[in-house]
């Protein structure tokens, strides 16, 4: 099977070593680097259908990239279209991932991305993928990235772990979740005051058993200050 291997410090690469005829699956422009042996194309991945529900779900292309070892074994680098970290996540049957907007880099061929329909919470609000948001199902390696460095939490029955919508960059599917406010001790216009007040938007509170991969840094805010400071 294909080797997932995070290299580099800062902003880092995914290495992948493939051996002959492996195949990978990764974002529209994401191939840094890759041997001879390999072979790239662009490929509607899952059909017409499936790859307009994934334009629709997140931020990802309508066409991904395919890499496979056709000649030889190879090695391939990947990188985020966004600076930050990458973390390397395990699909099986017992555990598929949502995924965040843009958070998508790469996966094995045997890992299929799906789309659901987003709870009404999720749906209306940004950073989850609207009303319908992708999943990784199957089995193999899994690659993400987020804006910043990455931390993996281990969510626990009755440890209930509360993140901001603009850090959570993937997360265990059988998790429970909902989104709202943060709790101000008050009712909904003393949250929503409090949220705005605080400079704190929209959380997640997820709950059961998983794991949660959050980023350091705020991607909108980052890109909201960027523009304020561009037209000063």
């Amino acid at each position: 099977m294909p080797i997932f291997t995070v290299t580099g410090e800062i902003d880092p690469f995914l290495h992948v070593h493939l051996r002959k005829n492996e195949r990978i699956f990764c974002e529209s422009g994401a191939m840094v680097m890759m041997e001879m042996g390999l072979h790239v194309k662009g490929k509607m991945r899952g059909g017409l259908g499936r790859a307009l529900l994934r334009r629709m779900a997140n931020e990802e292309s309508f066409f991904q990239q395919e890499i496979e070892a056709v000649n030889s074994d190879g090695d391939c680098l990947l990188s985020p279209a966004l600076p930050g970290s990458i973390q390397i996540l395990d699909v099986d049957s017992n555990c598929a991932y949502t995924l965040s907007d843009g958070s998508f880099v790469a996966a094995e061929s045997t890992v299929e991305l799906h789309s659901r329909l987003n709870s009404l919470g999720g749906s209306l609000f940004g950073g989850t993928g609207g009303f319908i948001i992708m999943e990784a199902r199957g089995r193999g390696k899994l690659a993400v990235s987020g804006f910043g460095s990455l931390f993996v939490l281990d969510v626990t029955p009755g440890q209930d772990v509360v993140i901001d919508n603009n850090h959570a960059v993937a997360w265990s599917s059988n998790l429970h979740y909902e989104i709202g406010m943060p709790q101000s001790g008050g009712g909904f216009l003393s949250g929503l005051v409090n949220s705005v007040t605080s400079g704190e938007g929209l959380v997640i509170r997820f709950s059961g058993q998983g794991k949660v991969v959050i980023c350091s840094r705020n991607r909108a805010l980052f890109q909201t200050q960027t523009a304020s400071g561009s037209s000063s």
